[in-house]
């Protein structure tokens, strides 16, 4: 076995040293001959060299060159070449080791069949006949929008008869109910002409290339020389027509007209497993392609890397042939007559950012839909989202969270929440009675119930939080850090959820000294923290009402005469407040606790007398 790998190490050897130093693109394959990945390069030599010089950190990495038993190369003569060809090697051996389209699925086109009346319909199935397809079209309300509007301005036939010169001559068709409706002009049975029909064809082909501005202006135009000419009702005709180009114009038009004929595309990641890539194809300053997609990664891809895929990927499945593309960073690649910007300020960053905001959005929902279907998956990333946040040594299964309730010191209780991979843990919630502090000190208090609780954990050998989070600001963490770090001598991180005026969740603390932590209110993240400091809020404050209801029931019936422990008791299982007790009839009074207690307690409670 070990002479078999030093043979195939040799040989590979051989094979890099001998690779060229031009543009081009490489396969490696397995034993059994697979294709196991596909990259493009600059120069060969180099780039194949580096997988075999180095250690490489990425554990995927150094599994793919354990696997590499040959090696391929195709020489290309430029990088554009290098990067169209590695494009359609991976799709069409999708190797086990490159990033994967995800998004690979077959989006509709509008297709304008190659007929002697053409058809305008939408289809999934591109036929090399000599029909015109535009698209596809990833967001089906744009295509359907463009749709009706070429219906609302032109009536064509969506019959499938073979309207030939001949078979209409001949007279083989009558008009349908289409015609009746006005939907079609009856070009079946010679009611519209072929140059007429062709025409409208012309402009409805300029519509879908995106040129809606010229055939606006040219309808605008037209209007105004048929009512110059007195000709109102076709140049009424003619408005309604102008009418409905300009306002699907509105919806469609993002930035400013002189804007032409430009590709846009950003990339937002998802840690280390994908990467969403958003393209935009601009026209006469409208979006006429709009398309978001997925990679999943791979080999640790960077940013860079997969915008090139992504750029490669999009220009040929749309037939780009645009002289301008708007990226959000610097690219190491070339195109011959394309011009890479990285716009500053304008409209072109007016582009890139809508780039931007359907990349995230698309990456939002589908983070939404996998969290349905995993819910385990939603945990996951917001206890990534806390460490990476936080800065924190591990991940935070479980998070501890500790508030304070007393009015004016007394019947001062805490409260501590718990929460096990970001959900509630409700059985390991623990409430506590403020013993060695008098009066309202909430820092000695807190002090108190942390000693006692991780003291506690300590004894009993239960389990750590990985994250102590307090109810309060600066000088609670403080109070909290003195036990758990200086006293006890435990490496806990501790966190502080402070509020504003309003007594709402304004920011995270965290460290020491302790620095704002920025969160976006309404993120999945700051709702978890709010909900945190709710939830022990809420828990605190109950069992402090609880408390407070107690002793003051407890005082009332105490200073009864002849009213014991256990005729307390009975009361209360039976009335369950003073109040309703006050409220009680004697005869029910009585029938709990006898008459003579019963008109002792009405005339304590009540002021009412009796004659014992």
């Amino acid at each position: 076995m070990e002479q078999q790998e030093l043979k195939t190490s040799e040989y590979l050897k051989g094979l890099v040293m001998s690779l060229p130093d031009t543009p081009g693109v490489y396969q490696y394959l397995d034993e059994s001959g697979a294709i196991i990945y596909v990259g493009k390069a600059k120069h060969l030599k180099r780039r194949v060299y580096s997988y075999f010089s180095k250690e490489h950190a990425s554990g995927k990495t150094r599994a793919l060159v354990s696997r590499i038993a040959d090696i391929r190369y195709i020489v290309v003569n430029t990088e554009e070449d290098a990067l169209l060809l590695e494009n359609n090697l991976i799709k069409k051996y999708r190797p086990r080791y490159n990033v994967l389209l995800k998004d690979d699925k077959t989006y509709p086109s509008i297709c304008v069949q190659n007929e002697y009346f053409p058809r305008v319909f939408k289809t999934r199935k591109i036929i090399k006949n000599g029909s015109l397809y535009f698209g596809p079209y990833s967001h089906m309300p744009s295509m359907m929008a463009v749709l009706e509007l070429i219906k609302h301005l032109y009536p064509l036939r969506t019959c499938g008869h073979n309207l030939s010169p001949e078979n209409i001559q001949a007279g083989k068709f009558n008009v349908c109910l289409e015609y009746h409706i006005k939907n079609c002009a009856g070009p079946c049975v010679g009611l519209q002409t072929h140059k007429d029909y062709m025409k409208n064809i012309e402009t409805i082909e300029e519509i879908l290339k995106g040129n809606t501005q010229r055939i606006s202006k040219q309808l605008f135009d037209q209007m105004q020389e048929l009512a110059a000419n007195m000709k109102f009702e076709e140049a009424q005709s003619l408005k309604e027509k102008y009418a409905l180009i300009e306002n699907y114009r509105s919806k469609s038009e993002v930035v400013s007209s002189v804007l032409h004929n430009i590709d846009v595309f950003s990339i937002e990641e998802d840690g280390d497993r994908s990467a969403f890539i958003n393209y935009l194809h601009i026209t006469n300053g409208a979006i006429n392609q709009a398309f978001t997609f997925e990679y999943k990664k791979k080999l640790n891809e960077t940013k860079e890397e997969l915008l090139s895929l992504g750029i490669i990927e999009m220009r040929e499945r749309y037939k780009s042939l645009s002289h301008e593309i708007i990226v959000p960073f610097p690219l190491d690649m070339e195109f011959s007559e394309v011009t890479l910007t990285i716009p500053q300020r304008g409209d072109k960053k007016k582009l890139l950012e809508l780039s931007l905001l359907n990349v995230k959005q698309y990456k939002a929902d589908r983070m939404k839909q996998a969290e349905q279907l995993n819910p385990e998956q939603r945990s996951m990333r917001l206890m990534k989202e806390i460490r990476q946040e936080l800065h924190l040594e591990r991940m935070p299964l479980q998070i501890e969270c500790f508030d304070n309730s007393n009015i004016q010191g007394s019947d001062a209780v805490a409260a501590c929440v718990v929460f096990k991979k970001v959900k509630p843990s409700k059985k390991d919630y623990r409430k506590y009675i403020i013993k060695t502090v008098d009066g309202p000190d909430d820092y000695a208090s807190m002090k108190e119930v942390v000693r006692r609780r991780y003291s506690r954990a300590i004894e009993e050998e239960s389990p750590l939080p990985d994250l102590i989070i307090t109810d309060g600001g600066k000088g609670q963490m403080e109070a909290v850090r003195q036990i758990v770090v200086d006293e006890l001598h435990l490496n806990i991180p501790i966190a502080g959820l402070a509020k504003d005026r309003k007594h709402r969740t304004s920011e995270l603390l965290y460290g020491f000294p302790p620095q704002t932590i920025g969160l976006k209110q309404g993120t999945p993240l700051f709702r978890l923290l709010e909900q945190i400091q709710d939830e022990v809020h809420r828990f605190a404050i109950t069992f402090h009402r609880n408390k407070r209801s107690k002793r003051q029931v407890a005082s009332a019936l105490d200073s009864i005469e002849g009213i014991g422990k256990k005729t307390k008791t009975l009361l209360l299982q039976k009335f369950k407040s003073v109040k309703r007790i006050r409220e009680a009839s004697l005869e029910e009074l009585t029938a709990v606790v006898g008459l003579s207690k019963a008109k002792k307690l009405q005339e304590s409670l009540t002021g009412d007398t009796y004659n014992l």
